[in-house]
């Protein structure tokens, strides 16, 4: 059965648009523990827009599940990942114009350095995970590069409209799974879903994790971060039964 991890970037998005100290996403990491999250997501981007380093560097001290860093493959970034040392990375590409991270990374493209990166990762006893499309020969690329998972970008099927549209992404995802299962690869999945559109990829035998975090802030602001998070696993687990 897939579990959840929740990315809590936007509770540090709405802390930053006032330059001030609350929301804390340390507390929101905890609410979300309480409530039953498999893990914690954040993304300590460049640009620092959100999640910054003290909130890294907290959260590592102060999560008990699992502590899943979002991060581009710069050389800053992998140093901080090597001194925090969380459970896991997963490696995205990154923009500084982009509202939210564009795409997946191009691991064929940028192999020699993801297989570098994956190295010193592995060297600090760090899971990694890329962050692509349901792509072949992006899935062979994370699997020759010595990469622990996969995560399938979903926003191409968060964003398909028509059952038609809806169906042929699912079959993309499908085949992307079986692919990087094949290849010994550990598959997650995340962006875009919803509360709404979740059913779908839940139904699909052989996802491990979810990360989803926009959707769950976003309830969170009327429900609270704890009833958010307990809603999105009890709707995982009913359909990934």
């Amino acid at each position: 059965m897939a579990v959840l991890n929740v990315n809590i970037d936007h509770v540090a998005t709405i802390r930053q648009a006032r330059l001030t100290d609350e929301p804390d996403p340390v507390w929101a990491a905890s609410q979300c523990e309480l409530a039953g999250a498999n893990g914690i997501t954040v993304h300590l981007r460049q640009d620092r827009r959100h999640i910054c380093d003290r909130d890294v560097r907290l959260l590592k001290e102060t999560v008990a599940c699992k502590l899943n860093l979002e991060m581009c493959m710069a050389e800053s970034i992998v140093k901080i990942a090597e001194d925090i040392k969380p459970d896991q990375v997963t490696l995205v590409p990154e923009k500084r114009a982009e509202l939210t991270t564009e795409g997946g990374l191009d691991c064929v493209r940028y192999k020699k350095r993801l297989a570098d990166v994956v190295k010193r990762m592995h060297k600090n006893r760090i899971l990694v995970s890329t962050f692509i499309t349901p792509d072949e020969e992006q899935i062979i690329a994370s699997a020759e590069t010595g990469c622990d998972a996969v995560e399938l970008h979903t926003g191409m099927y968060a964003n398909a409209r028509g059952k038609r549209a809806v169906n042929k992404r699912i079959t993309e995802l499908e085949a992307g799974k079986a692919l990087a299962m094949e290849n010994k690869l550990t598959v997650h999945a995340g962006h875009g879903l919803t509360y709404r559109n979740i059913a779908g990829v839940a139904r699909i035998n052989g996802f491990c994790e979810f990360n989803i975090g926009h959707s769950i802030i976003a309830r969170a602001v009327f429900a609270g971060i704890g009833q958010a998070t307990a809603e999105m696993i009890r709707l995982i687990d009913k359909f990934s039964k």
